[in-house]
Formats: structure tokens, sequence, C-alpha cells
């Protein structure tokens, strides 16, 4: 590989803060949210120009769709409170348990909880690199189109998905063999359906859990499911979808006006979400069988006659890439035996969906997520939230999860915050006072 000399350059610091977050997913919106309610000055950064991460990006809009039997325990929290106040504003369907967000409101709703906060916003910024002082974060160096600029922040949290930050930061992290790691999305949605036809054509054709080919128990067979396939063999069969594309959609929240806002039929391994080659690659070719998908629907699915195609998401939907390795690395026991931590920042139900396992958590089983998990190894005064937080790769099947991105965001800023104000590192702060912070926020803990 060439390369060239970058001379030395003094960069102008843009802003310095309390708490920096660093990616506004579901595990940065809530851990911004939640250091900036204990009264600390927060900051968040996000490369895009809207909040909310898949939420927003994908068009995921089932932040609990796991929660479909009243055995379900769940964590409470910031994600809940995200369910209540698109319901109050009349920009989710309520299904089964949960609420399904309409996720074009859910960004003036994301801007709306930013700025009640008081947390200081930046959209269309990316980071490039760290500031160090030895062991210890001490900020970040960003690209926007002010230029090149530094922010200076006494704790950071990374919840750039991709652990982006840790990784400058030379936190030890594990980035499987792109052939091991869960396939990426690019979602779409439809308009000009006929809801009635479609919905009875669902009805005779039920699908479950247990018919994604993955490992499920007994409990699964009887958990029904928006798994769509036949239309799309059908194609493959008539040579019109190439038979080694995988299509098989889980499709989300539709309106009265025959719109299916998120069907997430396009599944495409072999990726790694930190090559820029491979994220081109997956963009256009998910672009091109999100056509295909659409034909299929239309040609072979009672109620699609007269679809078309609405929206495709603005980025792809990523599964798995860098894990870090942290102070505590949750397990396949850990998820699957119930387990119980002493510095237990929440909770999440015994729902698993990756790595061709799918239990759903209708048996009010649940188990606790460690604080250790945000922490990584190393470095002094970061913490990281959302996917990328230490685990092995059946537990991670739990982990990402948008609500368990919740739960890991929130647990995160709060630490951040009270490290903060008791003027100790994160790897000092007092747990049980996180605890009871979280606990007085919503949050379950045991």
């Amino acid at each position: 590989m060439k390369h060239i000399e970058e001379p030395a350059k003094k960069i102008p610091v843009m802003a310095e803060t309390d708490v920096l977050v660093i990616g506004s997913g579901p595990g940065g919106l809530s851990a911004a949210l939640a250091s900036a309610r204990q009264g600390v000055d927060t900051m968040i950064v996000e490369r895009y120009g809207c909040f909310g991460g898949v939420i927003t990006q994908s068009m995921i809009g089932t932040l609990a769709w796991y929660r479909s039997s009243i055995e379900t325990v769940d964590a409470g929290g910031i994600g809940v409170e995200w369910e209540q106040r698109a319901k109050e504003m009349g920009a989710s369907t309520s299904i089964f348990l949960y609420e399904v967000l309409d996720t074009e409101v859910f960004k003036f709703i994301a801007d709306q909880m930013v700025q009640e906060a008081g947390i200081v916003p930046i959209l269309h910024c990316q980071i490039v690199d760290v500031i160090m002082d030895g062991d210890t974060i001490k900020g970040v160096i960003t690209e926007s189109k002010s230029g090149r600029r530094a922010i200076l922040a006494k704790r950071v949290i990374d919840a750039t998905g991709d652990a982006d930050v840790a990784f400058y930061a030379g936190v030890p992290y594990r980035l499987d063999p792109k052939e091991n790691l869960e396939s990426v999305s690019v979602n779409f949605g439809c308009s000009g359906v006929d809801m009635d036809t479609f919905l009875n054509y669902t009805l005779s054709n039920p699908s479950s859990v247990s018919d994604w080919n993955a490992e499920t128990g007994e409990k699964e067979e009887a958990e029904f499911n928006t798994y769509l396939v036949e239309p799309f063999n059908k194609a493959k069969e008539a040579g019109e979808i190439p038979k080694d594309i995988r299509l098989e959609s889980y499709w989300g929240n539709f309106t009265d006006a025959g719109e299916i806002t998120n069907m997430n039929a396009i599944h495409m391994p072999n990726i790694d979400p930190t090559d820029v080659w491979d994220l081109t690659k997956a963009e256009m070719d998910g672009r091109q069988q999100v056509m295909w998908a659409v034909e299929a629907l239309k040609k072979y699915t009672p109620g699609f006659e007269k679809a078309r195609l609405r929206t495709i998401g603005a980025s792809l939907g990523v599964r798995e890439s860098r894990k870090i390795i942290g102070e505590y690395n949750l397990t396949k026991q850990d998820v699957l035996n119930e387990a119980r931590f002493d510095d237990s920042i929440g909770i999440f139900p015994e729902f698993l969906d990756g790595h061709n396992i799918a239990i759903m958590p209708s048996t009010g089983r649940y188990f606790h997520v460690p604080y250790g998990v945000v922490l990584p190894q190393k470095i002094e005064n970061l913490l990281v939230a959302g996917r990328a937080v230490a685990g092995d790769k059946t537990s991670h099947a739990a982990i990402r999860q948008m609500m368990c991105c919740v739960v890991t965001g929130q647990g995160a800023g709060t630490a951040a915050a009270l490290s903060v104000k008791d003027n100790v590192t994160c790897k000092q702060v007092n747990i049980s006072n996180v605890q009871k912070a979280l606990e007085k926020a919503g949050v379950r803990i045991k």
C-alpha cells in the first residue's frame, strides 16, 4: 500500500464538555439523555443528519417486538419512554404488547428529547481519531463541513456500533472474519398494498419463529411471526432472482393508507462493516436486491399487485462488527441461565436472535446486564454502549437488540455522569449510586 506524509498542523478546539457521546442510535441517544438528566454538560455527535441510528436510518421501528407475552420481563427506562412518547403523538402502532414506532416521526421526537434535556447536538460530523493522555481518553478529532476540529471531554461514550472510538484509542477488541459475521441488510418499504387482501393471505399462511431455520425451542413454534419467503422462492424458481441470493422478509408496521413501512428482506453475508469497500458493495448490491424483491412481491403476493417501492433505508442495517474485550465479557451461559451480577445496570429478557439461534422471551426468564461489559480494558474514562459491548457470539444475539442497546446506553450515560460529579474515573464509580440513579429513572436492575 502506498503512503503519503501528512504534515502536522494545529487543530482548533470546537467544544469542551463533561460527557461526550459518539453515535446516536438506541445506545448513544439513551446514553446522552441519561447523562444530561444527571445534570452534567453533555454533547452528542452523529455522522448523519438525524438521531436514532438503526431506528431512523434503517427504518426499524420494532424496538420491543419480542414483547409478545405478558410473561415477558422488560427493562423499563428510556426505551419504554420512547414508546410512550411516540404513542402520545400518534406516531406508533400498537401490536400485541409493544409499539411500532413511526420511524420518520421519531426523527423529530429524538430532536425534541435532545433539546429538552439540554444536550448539545452536532450532526453531520464524523470521528476520525482520539486525543489521549497516556491511557486516558481526553477527547476526539472530528471531520465535518467545518473542517478538522477537536472536542475535549472528561468522559467519552463510544456508541458508534462498530467500536470506532475504542479502536482508535487502542482498546482490545474482537472482529471475526467476515464470513463468520452476521449478515447486513438494506431495508425498504412499499405503498399501494391492498392490506385486507395481504393480511388475509398472511393469516391463511401463518408462519412462526421456528420457520427461521434456526435453533429454537418448542414454545417458538407457537410464536406468530411475519416471516414471508414464498414469493421470493417462486421468483427464484422462475429465474427472476439468482438462487444464491438470500431473500426472506420480516415485515413491520403497516398503515391504513396501504403502506408497509419496513420490510427486512435483504440479508447479505460476507460483509465487513469496518471496510469501506465492503460497505459500498453492500449498499449497491442491497438496492439491486430490493428491486428484485419488490417485483417478486408484486407478482406472487396477494395484495401487492399494485404496490410500488416507497422507501429504501438510508444506510445499511449492521448486526455485528467489532466487539470490545471488556472488564467482563457476557457469555452464552449467562444469557441462557439467568445470570445475576452485583454490578447490574439493567436487565434484559431471555431473547436471542442471531447466529442461528431464535429464542423468544415468553417465559419470564431474564438476565442481568453487568457494568463490566461497557468498560473496555486498558483505557480510562471511555465507556462503550450498544452492540459493541463485551461478550461472545451467542450473547451478542441478545445484547445487540435495540432495547438492550438502550439498557447499556442508559447505564453508561448514568455512570459517566456520576463519575464526573464524584471526580472519579469510570472504573472507580460507585456502582451502588449508579444503580440507585437508574432505578429512580425507571430502570429495572434486579
